[in-house]
């Protein structure tokens, strides 16, 4: 299992990613909830896309726009 933090465009400062960043470490989609409502300000979910009924995007707004594909 790979899990990068992959910047899609530009703007992003280096404060902001490095918050970004520890999303990395987080495994399943308990941990992002937990995680990001726990960072102040809290991380909203977005919206969640069902690609399948084992897929689902998963996307947050956090230090930036994150989206987290879970199986």
């Amino acid at each position: 299992m790979t899990r990068a933090l992959r910047i899609v465009g530009q703007g992003l400062a280096p404060a902001q990613l490095a918050r970004a960043q520890a999303a990395t470490r987080l495994a399943t989609l308990e941990d992002v909830l937990r995680f990001g409502f726990a960072q102040h300000p809290a991380w909203d979910v977005v919206d969640v896309i069902v690609q399948d009924e084992f897929t689902h995007d998963v996307v947050v707004r956090g230090p930036a726009y994150l989206v987290f594909d879970t199986t």
